[in-house]
């Protein structure tokens, strides 16, 4: 089954080191997400990159970075993501957010009950 639409793409950018209350702060993020009902988040980790620090972080054979760039990616329908941005604004101390709006194309298996993205 194929379905398609548009929606909008939250990111969002943090440090490895950074916590929420004894954990991983992209953890946390991660479990906010899925308890506020969005359709999913995906959580990548950079192998090099700075930030407003201009430090640059790397994950070079030889470094021992512990810092290295977060980016969680989460699609769902702009009023979803909206609603989702105050609960950044209470565990995000230093960070990066954007929004985009995207088109998705979607593929799930006829059987598969779990519900499709929220399209707009």
């Amino acid at each position: 089954m194929k379905t398609a639409g548009t929606a909008k793409l939250l990111r969002i950018f943090v440090g490895e080191r950074d916590r929420s209350f004894g954990q991983p702060l992209y953890t946390a993020i991660v479990e906010k997400l899925r308890q506020a009902g969005l359709a999913g988040a995906t959580v990548f980790k950079g192998i090099e990159g700075y930030g407003k620090h201009a430090a640059i972080h790397s994950a070079r054979v030889f470094d021992l970075a512990d810092d290295m760039p977060i980016l969680i990616e989460v699609v769902d329908a702009e009023e979803r993501i909206r609603a989702f941005l105050p609960a950044l604004d209470t565990m995000i101390e230093e960070g990066f957010v954007t929004l985009e709006s995207v088109e998705f194309i979607e593929y799930r298996r006829a059987a598969d009950a779990a519900p499709p993205v929220r399209p707009r």
